[in-house]
């Protein structure tokens, strides 16, 4: 079981998966750091812990598949969100490691499968679908207050995915995936000929969009994104067209709100096949890694220069999440777990584990 020194550290270094900066002492101690992810094994669907310097971990058990998750500041809880087109949000105590309660999306809507919480872990902020209109929604939950509604906000779009929050603790980045999707059809994609994908920009007191930058073309679905402590923010595209077709697949929001695409050599591009999952930008260097799972890639760009440093061969590469030494943690669909250093050398495996791991890292 986890001591309460343990969690709070860990729940710092955390906070760089939702755009906030890092403590310094919270880098030095990533030894007692904890993942958080959703797995599959042969029992069934999974939420699990993990301590990468110990390989001590548990597993808590949830009746449907799962996705995404984040930690809640200031306090020994992390939400993980069910998978596309889910409900359900599972909140956990870290340091107890069991489920003590259980968010839904409302009657009438269906969850994305990610969130972020306000600087000051009051309010949690998820990706929804209103099913009457496909409408995409951010829902707005008070932690407080047992995660009771609070209220939500309108995206004016379809198909909302990955969201953090920005450095300036206000605005969140939303990327709009474009898809629209309804529970009694499972995953099926309902509109791929007049998909409209964004990457958002939207301020959580007054719901008003600040930014929308738009793809080069309307079936570059935008999922998955981070953000690094200047504001800059990487996004990764899905392509939904062609599979014959040669598209960008990350898009670069420079800290001046400069919105550009990255073309990455033809030949990588192909290999990726039109799927970019899980992207980590490391908080103390200039190094980003992104996860293509169909194509058994991470690369490794240095975002300042938007330049490919390094490509590597990692079979269903899954989640990533930076480790506060310049590296990241990726995992595998195969039940493996990676330390990536930032420096472009190959993958080192720290465990492997008779399950899947899902497509994020906490």
């Amino acid at each position: 079981m986890w001591q309460r020194r343990e969690f709070l550290k860990a729940a710092v270094v955390g906070l760089g998966s939702l755009g906030l900066p890092p403590l310094g002492w919270a880098q030095r101690e990533h030894q007692n750091t904890w993942l958080w992810s959703a797995i599959d094994d042969a029992q069934g669907h999974q939420l699990i812990g993990y301590q990468p310097a110990t390989g001590s971990h548990c597993r808590i058990p949830v009746p449907e598949r799962c996705h995404s998750g984040c930690r809640r500041p200031g306090c020994p809880q992390i939400v993980l969100f069910s998978r596309r087109p889910g409900r359900s949000a599972h909140v956990l105590d870290g340091i107890r490691q069991r489920e003590i309660t259980r968010i839904t999306a409302g009657p009438a809507y269906h969850f994305y499968g990610h969130g972020a919480f306000s600087p000051d872990g009051r309010y949690l902020y998820a990706t929804a679908n209103r099913i009457e209109d496909g409408t995409g929604v951010i829902r707005v939950f008070d932690a407080e207050n047992d995660y009771a509604l609070e209220g939500e906000i309108d995206l004016t779009g379809i198909g909302p995915h990955e969201l953090r929050l920005m450095p300036d603790g206000q605005t969140l980045v939303v990327g709009l995936g474009g898809i629209r999707t309804h529970p009694d059809y499972g995953r099926v994609k309902l509109n791929l000929d007049d998909m409209a994908p964004a990457l958002l920009l939207v301020d959580r007191l007054s719901g008003e969009i600040l930014e929308r930058h738009t793809p080069s073309h309307h079936q570059l679905s935008c999922r998955h994104l981070d953000v690094a402590p200047d504001g800059s923010v990487l996004a990764g595209y899905q392509f939904q067209g062609p599979a014959w077709e040669r598209q960008p697949l990350l898009a670069f929001r420079g800290p001046e709100g400069a919105f550009a695409e990255i073309v990455l050599p033809d030949d990588l591009t192909d290999e990726l096949r039109h799927y970019i999952a899980s992207i980590a930008m490391a908080p103390d260097t200039a190094r980003a890694l992104i996860t293509a799972p169909r194509g058994h890639r991470v690369l490794l760009l240095d975002r300042d220069e938007r330049k490919l440093m390094a490509s590597h061969h990692l079979p269903d590469a899954a989640g990533a999440l930076p480790d506060g030494r310049g590296g990241f943690w990726v995992s595998s669909g195969q039940g493996e777990l990676f330390s990536v250093p930032g420096d472009g050398s190959p993958p080192l495996r720290i465990d492997a584990l008779d399950l899947s791991w899902d497509n994020h890292l906490s």
